[in-house]
């Protein structure tokens, strides 16, 4: 992830927060957690206010969440009661560990040859039959908006992009209107895949 993109959550992370922390999510995130197994443990990868952090204990999974920006660790681990750690996404590194792999809206912060590099240190992260669910922005643009680096995607270019990553194997592919309040016209696309 660029510096100016860490540096818009390091300077706007109240506003931040408060425009994603009450976004309704539960029906992306029962899609995700149906393909667990009981008592999973979810790597929230990009966790930002928390918010699905806070979701995955109360429904009894254990979770490690990690974000790029500190100030947002800091609030995230006020909000969620557990510790959130500082890491980039570059810096996973750990094999055969997690369950599942939840990257909201986090990922598409990174070119499409880090993201490439990045989903597979998530397979490596996962365990064989792990699950990860991904979110990006729809549309083919890629680069600076709104002083944070974006790439978004449409159901060919994330199928393309996919065709690079052997070891997850995709099981669903849909989009989404944003749930953020005012944000109704957005698209999302999302995607659930496989550790095989």
């Amino acid at each position: 992830m660029n510096q100016e993109t860490l540096q818009y959550y390091e300077d706007n992370a109240e506003a931040f927060i408060s425009g994603t922390v009450n976004a309704d999510m539960s029906d992306t995130r029962q899609r995700f957690l149906k393909l667990l197994p009981e008592n999973a443990l979810i790597l929230d990868f990009g966790c930002g206010s928390g918010r699905d952090t806070k979701a995955f204990l109360e429904h009894g999974y254990r979770v490690d969440a990690v974000d790029g920006s500190a100030e947002l660790c800091r609030q995230a681990s006020d909000y969620t009661g557990i510790c959130v750690r500082q890491m980039l996404f570059q810096e996973l590194d750990i094999s055969n560990y997690y369950d599942g792999v939840w990257a909201c809206a986090s990922i598409l912060h990174l070119s499409k040859i880090e993201i490439s590099d990045v989903l597979k240190r998530i397979s490596n992260a996962l365990k064989p039959g792990g699950i990860l669910y991904t979110s990006f922005k729809y549309g083919t643009f890629e680069g600076m908006r709104n002083n944070r680096y974006f790439t978004d995607f449409t159901e060919t270019t994330l199928s393309k992009l996919w065709i690079g990553i052997d070891s997850l194997q995709i099981i669903d592919i849909w989009t989404t209107q944003d749930v953020r309040p005012g944000r109704e016209e957005k698209r999302w696309i999302n995607l659930l895949a496989r550790r095989i």
